[in-house]
């Protein structure tokens, strides 16, 4: 989801992207993301908030905790390639 949810932001805010709705485009892409991932796998978005829950929740929330950090940085280093090679190279 954050390969994608990255994808969506690197096209929103390319230089040649339409002016005032990059906003709309990202909000838009978070929106999905929750009502995806959520039902399927009770996941947040976001790190900080899953390893307080985790905190809280128990070992066992702990030692799934690593997934929710190392996936998104997964992800995030993967969209940031692929888009280097998706995006125009105009000036």
């Amino acid at each position: 989801m954050t390969f994608m949810f990255l994808i969506v932001i690197l096209g929103a805010t390319h230089k040649n992207a339409s002016l005032g709705f990059g906003g709309m485009a990202i909000g838009l892409a978070l929106t999905l993301i929750h009502l995806i991932s959520i039902p399927v796998t009770n996941t947040s978005v976001n790190p900080a908030r899953s390893t307080a829950t985790a905190i809280f929740a128990g070992a066992d929330a702990m030692g799934q905790l690593w997934l929710f950090w190392v996936a998104p940085i997964v992800g995030a280093i993967l969209a940031g390639i692929v888009y280097k090679f998706m995006a125009p190279n105009r000036d």
